[in-house]
């Protein structure tokens, strides 16, 4: 597995970064102890990092299955508003990852210099808890050109968690070139950078090799989150990211089949789900209704459903 230095303050580690939502209960593909051994697999191959978020609620399901593997690095990401919401934030994760030092820790989804100066309470508490070797890393993760901005000019951050594809799907601000752009800036100054959504939550997924290829050849970024969720899925991705030659029996046992958000009819229209969608691809008439062409699936949704309406199927 190749590796790469994250950024100029960061460490060395591999391409692909193991995006563990797939495996989450937030999205269900798989069932927590499939997943942590789709895990398991995958660091025994290689990958040497894995991102999560205190939303997936699978921090034992990661620390289940890096056990054996304590080298692995985890990210984790979290809404904290305050420093009071990120202090339990950050014990919350340190007591069920079974880590006395977190690897990375993030803000999630940001969206501008605004969002930022309204979680400065959290980042403030971060930057305390790195001071005092509780976090290695901090960072941010963001949907938006103009959170990658800020990001790059935050006190004290090392790594931004940028949606990137090739057809610029996702971003909630601004074109493909906009982000390239900004991207570019936070390179340049040293921040470590590493993609999601490179297949666009599978929007992408009929040609495997562009997305891939696309995301390989941009300099100012180092390595990609990629959400796989059975071992075949796995070693498609590490045959993927090579540039090796991929079996025919392979490639038909990972055939991408299109998925999509469903929407059971028992919805009541309440509005929580459209409030929670980051790519605005919900609104509700009587019941909510998805546009599929702008959903990228991250399952964000389902959890503030209280009726548990909302499925990736």
């Amino acid at each position: 597995m190749n590796q790469v230095k994250l950024g100029l303050w960061g460490p060395a580690v591999s391409e692909i970064c193991f995006g563990s939502l797939a495996i989450s209960p937030l999205q269900g593909r798989v069932t927590a102890a499939q997943g942590t051994e789709v895990l398991k697999y995958a660091l025994e191959q290689g990958i040497d990092w894995i991102d999560t978020a205190e939303i997936y609620g699978n921090y034992t399901q990661i620390a289940q299955a890096t056990r054996n593997h304590p080298q692995a690095r985890i990210v984790s990401k979290s809404y904290a508003v305050t420093a009071e919401e990120m202090r339990k934030s950050l014990e919350k994760a340190r007591s069920e990852l079974n880590r006395d030092v977190l690897d990375f820790f993030l803000l999630h989804e940001q969206e501008s210099a605004l969002t930022l100066k309204g979680h400065s309470g959290a980042w403030e508490e971060l930057l305390r808890a790195k001071e005092k070797g509780l976090v290695r890393w901090i960072g941010i993760s963001t949907h938006a050109v103009e959170g990658v901005r800020a990001g790059a000019l935050q006190p004290g951050l090392d790594v931004i968690h940028p949606i990137l594809n090739h057809q610029g799907l996702g971003i909630i601000d601004g074109s493909l070139e906009d982000m390239l752009s900004a991207l570019s800036f936070a390179s340049e100054i040293g921040i470590g950078v590493y993609a999601m959504k490179v297949f666009g939550g599978g929007h992408l997924s009929q040609d495997p090799q562009k997305a891939m290829d696309f995301i390989k050849k941009i300099s100012s970024v180092q390595a990609m989150a990629l959400g796989m969720s059975s071992q075949d899925e796995v070693d498609y991705d590490l045959l993927l990211v090579s540039g090796q030659e991929i079996p025919g029996n392979l490639r038909e046992k990972v055939k991408h089949k299109p998925r999509k958000l469903y929407i059971a009819d028992w919805c009541v229209g309440c509005g929580r789900c459209q409030e929670a969608c980051p790519q605005n691809a919900l609104h509700v008439e009587k019941i909510a209704v998805v546009d599929q062409e702008a959903c990228v699936l991250c399952g964000y949704c389902g959890r503030v459903c209280p009726h548990f309406c909302l499925k990736i199927v």
